[in-house]
């Protein structure tokens, strides 16, 4: 093991940050709770680089690692550390560490920390220096290692990782295991990288699984967390040689992801950022320390959650002027802010068909969709429109007309029943410009849902002559900069990510968005399990939660639909000029609720409760969320109950001196004891309670 010697040590936050570095002129991180750092020993560690990168032609891993990964390639140890500059301005400090290897090539890690938030960005940028070009394989967005530094690192069942799995209307589930769980005990020599890698390939970038990985030290009581931004392809690794882990995660490499990027002399690369963040507690409470860097594009208020209805689940695809007017005269006096038309209001024929071409069905919208959303604005609601702006079809006239405008791949049309538009091109953004952003304005529309039903895949060719991941990764950005057009050009316009759900619940893209649809899972009885355990990995303000509401459903399953809501932003849709005077009474009661307790749900840390199966289809069980906003002393708490044998009563654990309101649709019997707890009885499977509390 090579000697470590301290480059820099700094506090950021609550967060201790020391950089390292070994004899031979390697770079490592090191982060730990500042409550903890006297604790903490990186230096008796092995370093980690900073940087992990692999430059075509450089020598691959050893250590039977070639084919699994390319960390630990010589071009990552050919770096070696030339300076480091630290700049503090208007409360933000930017670490910059330089590293050079002596043929013209260097890295420059960039940290950033702004005054207040309990996690921090890093990126990384490649300089070619030399006169030829390089062609980069791979290229971390974050790398660290030295874990555990708070004991004994041969114990291998302290360290537990945890991820977050997704498929369509089943996203966000958390998987969690030791080390031992994932095989990465070290050899009896430490010859032979063990690597846990997983990625995600393609234009959702929450399929299968989020950019989200999360280390415990269960021994010390402190977390690990990182989440890389990321419109594209991702990949994470969790490696093991010898005793300590390591964590590396940024675009997907080309053996992932077919991706490469040739960098000519003179010119530059950047990453991808990641956030990290550490701290002292599990997976529950240092996830969300990752989310005072999800910026909004209106930033926090103090104002209450918007409630919104959308028509899909009403109309099916069938919106029409007739029946917008039907629900909007539905919907008059019970305090809905948004209403949006959905898929289907375009396209002579087969609306699915016709995605791309976005003109307005006459059939349906026989005086033009200006007088629909006039009929919503003149109601006191923001009218809103549905969009698959990025998509179209085979069928499409644009893609008979313009074929030389979607997506190639190795020359041949990428079609997955969805085509898609290549951004890199002008003319595709001009055209859209008229058929999106000229229909926002002129129809006068406050709000934009954008879709996106399928993933290009492995990728799409790259004019420059580079592999399908860099085309990917290209055209992907150049969408994001369409959305930030529609927000330039069409002032104060909402916008709504939506990817067939859930399948796009990144940073980047939240970024853009106000709001995110968080599953397609509308009428299903998991919802609240989903909703919870996106709480972990994005802002519930921006987690947009659908309540369908039947004519046939019974109070108790009405009931149950609208508290869902209260775990992120509510969307109502279903029967609603159907409902009866109690079902409506309901969802009044819900309504009053949620506005009076949306500043919790905006502004609290989340804990969780219970006792559920594994289960997303067919859960058992029960489940409690408890979101305290710490400046105000104001507590929420969400319980529901899933099918199978239950309590008679829960103890929830709280820190409030008194119940403010309750909603509840079986009389439940709910006090607070004396010892920090709020007491529920239990009534009945598939129950819904909400408690407001305050100190």
């Amino acid at each position: 093991m090579k000697k470590l010697n301290l480059l820099k040590c700094c506090t950021l936050g609550d967060m201790a940050v020391s950089y390292f570095t070994d004899e031979g002129g390697h770079v490592g991180l090191s982060f730990v709770p500042a409550a903890l750092a006297e604790r903490a020993d990186p230096a008796s560690h092995e370093l980690e680089p900073l940087v992990e990168l692999y430059i075509r032609g450089d020598g691959l891993p050893s250590g039977y690692a070639s084919g699994l990964t390319t960390s630990g390639a010589s071009s990552t140890y050919g770096m070696e550390f030339k300076d480091q500059t630290v700049r503090e301005k208007d409360g933000v400090t930017v670490i910059e560490t330089r590293m050079e290897d002596g043929r013209g090539y260097a890295v420059i890690h960039i940290l950033t920390h702004r005054a207040g938030d309990r996690a921090f960005a890093v990126k990384t940028v490649f300089e070619n220096g030399s006169d030829k070009p390089a062609v980069l394989e791979s290229l971390s967005s974050f790398s660290f290692g030295m874990l555990t530094p708070f004991g004994d690192t041969r114990s291998t069942d302290r360290m537990l990782l945890h991820r977050a799995r997704s498929w369509w209307s089943a996203e966000g589930k958390v998987e969690s295991g030791s080390l031992i769980d994932y095989h990465l005990e070290p050899s009896w020599s430490g010859n032979g990288m063990r690597c846990e890698k997983f990625s995600q390939i393609g234009s959702m970038p929450v399929r299968h699984y989020f950019p989200f990985i999360a280390a415990e030290d269960r021994e010390a009581g402190v977390t690990w967390a990182a989440q890389i931004a990321c419109p594209s392809s991702w990949q994470m690794e969790a490696r093991r040689q010898r005793d300590e882990l390591c964590l590396t995660g940024g675009l997907a490499d080309y053996e992932t992801g077919q991706w490469s990027k040739t960098v000519k002399p003179g010119e530059r690369f950047e990453t991808p950022s990641a956030y990290l963040t550490v701290g002292i507690g599990g997976l529950d409470p240092v996830s969300q320390r990752l989310q005072d860097l999800f910026s909004t594009p209106a930033g926090r208020t103090d104002a209450p959650l918007a409630v919104l209805f959308n028509e899909y689940c009403t109309t099916w695809g069938n919106p029409t002027e007739e029946n917008v007017k039907k629900c909007v005269d539905a919907l008059r006096g019970h305090g809905i802010d948004t209403f949006v038309i959905d898929a289907g209001w375009y396209g002579k024929t087969a609306w699915w068909a016709t995605v791309g071409d976005w003109d307005v069905s006459e059939a349906k919208f026989p005086n033009g969709i200006a007088k629909a959303a006039e009929i919503i604005r003149e109601a006191g609601m923001r009218p809103g429109i549905w969009f698959e702006m990025e998509n179209t079809t085979a069928s499409s006239e644009v893609a008979k007309d313009h074929p030389d405008w979607l997506l190639h791949r190795n020359g041949f049309p990428v079609n997955t029943g969805r085509m898609y538009f290549d951004f890199r091109k002008p003319e595709v953004q001009e055209y859209l410009r008229e058929r999106v952003i000229r229909f926002l304005r002129d129809n006068g529309f406050g709000y934009l849902k954008v879709d996106y039903n399928d993933t290009i895949g492995l990728g799409c060719d790259d004019p420059g002559g580079d592999t399908l991941g860099e085309g990917l990764r290209q055209n992907q950005l150049a969408a994001q900069d369409f959305w930030r057009a529609i927000r330039r050009e069409v002032p104060g316009i909402q916008i709504e990510n939506c990817s067939s759900g859930g399948h796009r619940l990144e940073p980047s893209m939240m970024a853009l968005s106000d709001y995110a649809s968080f599953s397609d899972a509308h009428e299903c009885v998991h919802i609240p399990i989903i909703a919870a355990h996106l709480h972990r990995l994005i802002r519930p303000e921006q987690s947009q939660i659908w309540a369908v509401l039947r004519k046939t459903d019974s109070i108790r399953r009405i009931h149950y639909s609208l508290v869902n809501t209260f775990l992120g932003v509510m969307c109502l849709s279903g029967d609603i000029f159907d409902l009866s005077a109690a079902q409506w009474e309901t969802v009044d009661k819900a309504i009053s609720f949620y506005r009076d307790v949306s500043p919790v749900i905006r502004n609290g840390k989340s804990a969780f409760y219970g006792e559920v199966f594994d289960g997303f289809a067919h859960p058992e069980g029960w489940q409690a969320v408890v979101r305290t906003e710490k400046k105000t002393g104001r507590t929420l708490v969400v319980l529901h109950t899933f099918a199978g044998a239950l309590p008679e009563k829960v103890r929830i654990p709280v820190r409030a001196a008194k119940i403010d309101a309750v909603l509840t649709s079986e009389n439940n019997d709910i006090r607070l004891t004396g010892d920090g707890e709020l007491e529920i009885g239990i009534r009945a499977n598939f129950e819904a309670v909400a408690v407001s509390l305050s100190e």
